[in-house]
C-alpha cells in the first residue's frame, strides 16, 4: 500500500497530493487542520483534526483522514477516539464526543 497525502481546499474537500512540499506547507499552520477544538473543563477537551494520512488499514473504503479524540476525565472516555472520511463526519463526530465527554462528567448536556 502506497502512502498518500491529503490536504483540504477552501470548502473542506479531501484533496489527494503527491507532492509533500504542498502537503507539508498546508499542515505549516494549525488553522488549516483544526475541525474542532471544545474545553469541557480546565482538564478534559475534545479535539478533532485533520490529519492528512490515510489511516485505513486496506486500500478497501475511503481514506480515513480525521480524528476526535477526548482528553482527560474519567478513565471511561479518557483517549476515545473515532476516525472519519469526510469533514461534515468529523464535524458531527466532534459534536458528539462533546456531548459523551459532558455526560460522562454529569454536566448538563445543551444543543
Amino acid at each position: 500500500m502506497k502512502l498518500k497525502f491529503y490536504v483540504l481546499d477552501s470548502d473542506n474537500h479531501v484533496v489527494e497530493t503527491d507532492d509533500v512540499v504542498v502537503w507539508g506547507k498546508f499542515f505549516e499552520r494549525m488553522e488549516n487542520r483544526l475541525v474542532g477544538y471544545t474545553e469541557i473543563t480546565s482538564e478534559i477537551y475534545v479535539s478533532t483534526i485533520f490529519i492528512g494520512i490515510d489511516h485505513r488499514m486496506s486500500d478497501e473504503g475511503p481514506p480515513i483522514l480525521f480524528e476526535t479524540m477526548i482528553f482527560g476525565g474519567p478513565d471511561s472516555i479518557d483517549q476515545y477516539q473515532w476516525r472519519y472520511s469526510s469533514y461534515d463526519d468529523a464535524l458531527t463526530g466532534h459534536k458528539m464526543a462533546v456531548s459523551k465527554a459532558r455526560a460522562a462528567i454529569g454536566q448538563r448536556v445543551t444543543e
